[in-house]
């Protein structure tokens, strides 16, 4: 009866309702389970517009990437941050950033973002640079035979370092890298659970992931980071608006700096795998990269090997058009970010074609990127991995086409409009330098040859992880 109701009591220019039987859960199970075979058979049977009931919420998806951009312009009927900030505050522990408790800090914390782009870029990236050649060549440099490795958990290993000590500053006891790891590992277990949190899950039922939480926060109390060395503007910044704040206590500022720290490397890592993964799976693809960095090294004078220091302008990095084409395709098929918009009033969203979607009060509204980036209209093949998708005449490729029209987004891995990551051109650089420090320095090769598909557990979080981990294997290129 409930169900009955629910679908019949539709107002005239609301989308058609999928519910579900089970009460409260709605059609949550199912979507989980495959989040884009459930939302595409739906497409097949209702069109590009409807809603979804899952979990409570009543969520209205459109599939059409042409009327995207009539969603992301209306970004004062349809906000993202409010959402954000309170899935933020209980993921991570800290308090609700309200205006009357903490009035400005939401955009005094936004306005810091001005350090992860143009000349501020430039300099943590260099700083990225380095910290990855020494993390290389702490690890490496005795790779004269073959080392093998997990793939993933090397990744894990360079990027979680490299990223802790360029934006946090390095830990001076002599067993600093023991430190980080010590730290990595918990975050490793608290990044497992982070989908059941980000689902409202209560932590409480989520095994030792509460103490695991709390561990890791009180690293990032402030008489532990005074310790550190060499940290970066951005979080020396983020520290000095939180010391005007009284009502945040010790604990809740350094919440705050373990969510920034989720943020930088917990899509990051798992994209830099599969970038690696995908080019040491196609050998023509590893050839043209290699061949483009050996390339830029010999026309800038600069030897490869882990003693000698290389550096990147961010424009040298801008032209490896084969690197950032074969980066972007690993992005288009293992993202799977959910760009959620929540309508602030009772409100009619009108569409290209003189649609309308009538829309209450708090309802949700979601674009789906992986629809898109697996559309074989816009991609040819779009399950295959074609490393140079995003080239064309030599140059980048940035015109794409659905129906024969020229589509405005077609690549979405770090969000849209208001919510598109502020550290996308930072996580882009850093994935460039590892893969180019990586492939200057070593012959690196798969040791196991079997398939990896992608883990569905985060779909509609971001990066998704693989399902398994593979052995590689490196060494010292001569």
């Amino acid at each position: 009866l409930f169900i009955l109701f629910s679908v019949f009591n539709r107002k005239t220019g609301e989308p058609p309702l999928i519910n579900g039987w089970i009460p409260y859960l709605g059609k949550a199970l199912i979507f989980r389970k495959d989040a884009y075979k459930f939302l595409l058979d739906q497409q097949k049977k209702l069109g590009d517009i409807f809603t979804v009931h899952i979990a409570g919420r009543y969520i209205t998806f459109i599939m059409d990437p042409f009327q995207y951009v009539y969603v992301i312009r209306n970004s004062k009927q349809l906000e993202f941050h409010e959402f954000a900030n309170k899935m933020a505050s209980k993921t991570f522990d800290y308090p609700a950033l309200s205006k009357g408790k903490f009035p400005e800090l939401k955009e005094n914390l936004h306005r810091i973002y001005q350090y992860l782009q143009g000349k501020p870029l430039d300099i943590i990236s260099d700083h990225m640079m380095k910290n990855l050649q020494d993390i290389f060549e702490w690890k490496c440099s005795q790779a004269t035979d073959w080392e093998t490795e997990k793939m993933y958990k090397f990744c894990c290993s360079v990027m979680f370092e490299a990223s802790f000590v360029t934006l946090y500053g390095r830990v001076p006891a002599a067993d600093g890298h023991k430190v980080i790891s010590e730290i990595r590992d918990k975050f490793i277990k608290f990044d497992a659970s982070f989908p059941y949190l980000a689902a409202n899950i209560p932590i409480e039922l989520l095994g030792a992931t509460k103490k695991v939480r709390k561990e890791l926060i009180h690293h990032f109390l402030l008489q532990n980071m005074t310790k550190w060395l060499g940290g970066s503007k951005v979080v020396q910044a983020r520290q000095d608006i939180f010391e005007k704040y009284e009502l945040l206590g010790d604990y809740d500022k350094a919440a705050h700096h373990f969510a920034f720290l989720w943020a930088s490397v917990g899509n990051t890592i798992p994209a830099t795998f599969w970038a690696m993964y995908y080019l040491l799976r196609h050998p023509e693809a590893l050839a043209a990269v290699r061949d483009e960095i050996d390339h830029l090294l010999q026309s800038t004078g600069q030897k490869r090997g882990p003693t000698y220091n290389i550096h990147l302008t961010r424009e040298q990095l801008d032209n490896l058009v084969y690197l950032e084409s074969a980066l972007n395709e690993s992005l288009r098929m293992c993202s799977s970010s959910m760009n959620i918009r929540i309508s602030q009033e009772d409100f009619v969203l009108k569409l290209e074609g003189n649609q309308e979607v009538v829309l209450r009060k708090g309802d949700w509204i979601a674009l789906y990127p992986q629809i898109l980036h697996m559309d074989p209209e816009v991609y040819e093949d779009p399950k295959e991995y074609k490393f140079d998708r995003y080239i064309e005449n030599g140059k980048k490729k940035t015109t794409f086409y659905k129906a024969g029209r020229k589509l405005k987004y077609f690549l979405m891995p770090f969000g849209s409009g208001i919510s598109m990551c502020p550290g996308r051109f930072l996580a882009m650089n850093e994935m460039k330098m590892f893969l180019f420090i990586l492939l200057s320095h070593f012959d690196v090769e798969l040791a196991e040859n079997k398939a990896v598909r992608l883990d569905n557990s985060r779909m509609g979080l971001g990066i998704l992880l693989p399902d398994v981990d593979i052995a590689f294997r490196y060494k010292l290129r001569s």
